[in-house]
């Protein structure tokens, strides 16, 4: 990418990547909810103003942390098709990637059980962007159309998916081990089922 002139499947990462940037924001908006306005925030609007920019903050930082196994596996993807790489081969690549994250761990945040967990949902993002960056079309409603065809198809694919993410928010929890952190989970979970659910709606009305 990163041509004077984008070809079709530069368009079509684009366009895949800003729809799961979408989803991952809309994620991080019914997760990280804005507290209300109080008598401070009038009084001393520089409160309200620094308020407003941790939330944007922390929302920005959710979303890139839910973007992570999406961006990977579509970089992977856009490798296999534009650049004919072996599926095994960018499986490897993702596998050191993610061995170096958990190297450099020094917390305890990132262990082996959600590095393997999210091997599992690579392997399907890898398979399910593949699909979209050969199908026909520019727009991403075309892609998933001309990919699966039929509502029920695309349906089948999102509950391997949510299952997949639901074992990697499990493999997180037992290692964060907070009652906070399996609050959080089951939002993630609920508020992207939701929008999944809507967002099939406008795909296969």
């Amino acid at each position: 990418m990163g041509r004077l002139f984008p070809r079709v499947i530069d368009i079509k990462y684009q366009r895949i990547l800003s729809q799961e940037r979408s989803l991952a924001k809309a994620v991080a908006a019914s997760v990280i909810e804005g507290r209300p306005v109080t008598a401070w925030d009038i009084l001393i609007p520089i409160l309200f103003l620094m308020n407003l920019l941790q939330l944007k903050r922390s929302r920005e930082t959710f979303t890139l942390n839910f973007l992570f196994t999406k961006k990977m596996a579509l970089e992977a993807a856009f490798s296999r098709i534009d650049g004919g790489k072996g599926r095994e081969e960018m499986r490897d690549r993702i596998k050191e990637k993610t061995a170096a994250i958990l190297a450099a761990d020094r917390q305890g945040l990132y262990s082996t059980k959600i590095r393997q967990k999210q091997m599992r949902e690579m392997d399907l993002l890898i398979d399910h962007y593949s699909r979209l960056l050969e199908a026909e079309g520019k727009d991403y409603p075309s892609l998933v159309r001309n990919a699966y065809r039929t509502r029920e198809s695309y349906a089948a694919f999102l509950r391997e998916l949510e299952e997949a993410e639901k074992e990697v928010y499990q493999a997180a929890t037992q290692t964060v081990k907070t009652s906070s952190a399996r609050e959080i989970a089951s939002r993630m979970e609920e508020a992207a089922a939701r929008i999944r659910q809507a967002e099939m709606g406008w795909l296969f009305p």
